[in-house]
């Protein structure tokens, strides 16, 4: 079994499953948990932050089917196994509480729900404005 999760780095608690680190660079603040855990081919490529967001998304996604849903579910569940839960908490930095902000964990949820039919719920406190469809 996989249930998979969103979050900030910030407001992620221990209680909501295991961390995994889905960016490039890891965080430079202290964190109160420990992060033993990156997918680093869920982490969008330096270059694509300089596109406007349709294009991020489209080469974004372009790589995630390049990657396939089997292969990053074997590699989620390498850490299951690993770690005794199915709850993975897939973590980045962008708070979603402005409505200025947008951020690839919640386009990676829309993939995921995309191929696989399995919804990856955001944790932070903008979570129940992505599960009504009006946000990202």
């Amino acid at each position: 079994m996989l249930t998979l999760f969103t979050n900030r780095y910030q407001e992620y608690t221990s209680a909501q499953g295991v961390p995994v680190r889905i960016t490039l660079g890891a965080p430079r603040f202290r964190l109160s948990y420990q992060l033993k855990h990156s997918v680093r081919e869920l982490a969008p490529r330096r270059e694509y932050f300089s596109r406007p967001l349709p294009e991020f998304t489209t080469a974004y996604r372009a790589d995630l089917d390049e990657l396939g849903a089997r292969w990053v579910a074997e590699r989620l569940r390498q850490i299951t196994e690993a770690e005794g839960d199915h709850r993975l908490v897939l973590l980045c930095f962008e708070d979603l509480s402005d409505p200025a902000q947008w951020c690839h964990r919640r386009i990676f949820a829309a993939w995921w729900k995309a191929t696989t039919g399995d919804t990856v719920r955001e944790l932070s406190p903008m979570a129940e404005q992505y599960e009504q469809g009006t946000l990202m």
